[in-house]
C-alpha cells in the first residue's frame, strides 16, 4: 500500500511557474484522476514524481521516502507518460521482457503476467515480430501501458492513457485499471482529458489550473458538477 505526500512543490521554466502545489496527500489505494486544460501542469507534476526533472522547491515523499536522489520507490512504481518511455528498436515482446527483468521477473513470470492483457494487446501487437517503431500510435500506447502494469506495481502513474485508443480499447483499459485498483489496492494517478472515463473510474479528482490545485473532490461525497461547470466556463 503506497501513499504520497507532496509539500511546497514548485517547478519553473524560465520566469514562468509551471507547478505550485503547497500540499497534497494521496492515501494508499486511491485511484486519483488529475484533470486540467493544456498547460495546467499535469505532465510536469508526473515528471517530478518520477524524478525525471528537478524541482525548484519542495519535496515529494512516497511511503515516507524522498523521491529525489533516492531509488527505492522505483521498485514498486510503474509508469507510462509518452512514447519516450519505449525502446523503439525492440519488439513488444522484447520490451516486456526487458521491463519485467528490471523488476526481477523471469521470462516465464512475464508471460504469465501478460495473460490478462491478451485481449487488450490483440494479435496486431504480439506475435508479429514488429518493432515498436512500426506500430501505430494506439498500439504503442497499449505496449507502454501494459509494460507498466505487468510488474504489478504498488504505485501506477499514467499520463493520458486513453489517447490514441479506439473506444473498445478505452473501455477495456478502464476496466483493467479499476480491477487492479480494487483487487491489489494499487495507488493510481491517472491524467486525462476524457472526463467521462476519469469521473467514471476514479474515487478522487484533482483539478489543476496554471500549476495550482483549484478543486480536490472526493467521490462520491462531492459533486462532479463543479468540474463540469469549470470546463463549461472555460469554453465560453
Amino acid at each position: 500500500m503506497i501513499e504520497i505526500n507532496i509539500s511546497g512543490l514548485q517547478k519553473k521554466y524560465g520566469h514562468q511557474l509551471a507547478l505550485d502545489i503547497d500540499s497534497l496527500h494521496v492515501e494508499p489505494g486511491q485511484l486519483c484522476g488529475i484533470v486540467g486544460n493544456n498547460g495546467a501542469g499535469k505532465t510536469t507534476m508526473f515528471r517530478l514524481m518520477l524524478d525525471l526533472i528537478e524541482a525548484d522547491a519542495g519535496t515529494i515523499h512516497v511511503n515516507q521516502g524522498a523521491v529525489a536522489g533516492n531509488a527505492r520507490w522505483k521498485d514498486f512504481t510503474g509508469s507510462y507518460l509518452d512514447e519516450g518511455f519505449l525502446i523503439d528498436f525492440m519488439t513488444p515482446e522484447e520490451y516486456f521482457t526487458f521491463t519485467g527483468g528490471l523488476y526481477g521477473f523471469s521470462e516465464a513470470e512475464i508471460k504469465e503476467a501478460l495473460v490478462p492483457y491478451k485481449r487488450f494487446l490483440t494479435d496486431e501487437i504480439v506475435g508479429q515480430r514488429k518493432y515498436i517503431r512500426q506500430l501505430s500510435s494506439g498500439n504503442k500506447q497499449k505496449t507502454g501501458i501494459v509494460a507498466a502494469l505487468i510488474t504489478r506495481p504498488g504505485l501506477l502513474i499514467l499520463d493520458e492513457p486513453f489517447n490514441y485508443l479506439d473506444p473498445s480499447s478505452q473501455i477495456l483499459i478502464r476496466r483493467m485499471l479499476q480491477q487492479d485498483n480494487e483487487v491489489r489496492k494499487t495507488t493510481m494517478l491517472i491524467s486525462s482529458h476524457n472526463l467521462n472515463h476519469i469521473t467514471g473510474m476514479c474515487n478522487r479528482i484533482i483539478l489543476l489550473e496554471k500549476g495550482r490545485i483549484i478543486r480536490d473532490l472526493q467521490l462520491p461525497n462531492d459533486s462532479l458538477e463543479e468540474i463540469e461547470r469549470y470546463f463549461a466556463m472555460q469554453a465560453e
